[in-house]
């Protein structure tokens, strides 16, 4: 079995973490700019204004 030191797990730990988060990143950016969400995020914009201000009673 390998013996890894504590600096060794630690520089491997903040590689292959920040892989994950560019990965993360990229995904949730290629998921907004995706043409079929823009009717969903368009409607999530404006739905705000929809509604009538008026009191709670």
């Amino acid at each position: 079995m390998m013996d890894f030191d504590h600096d060794t797990l630690v520089a491997l730990s903040k590689s292959w973490g920040l892989f994950y988060l560019m990965g993360f990143f990229l995904c949730v950016v290629v998921y907004a700019f995706w043409p079929s969400n823009r009717k969903r995020f368009n409607r999530a914009k404006t739905s705000i204004l929809d509604r009538d201000d008026k009191p709670w009673r």
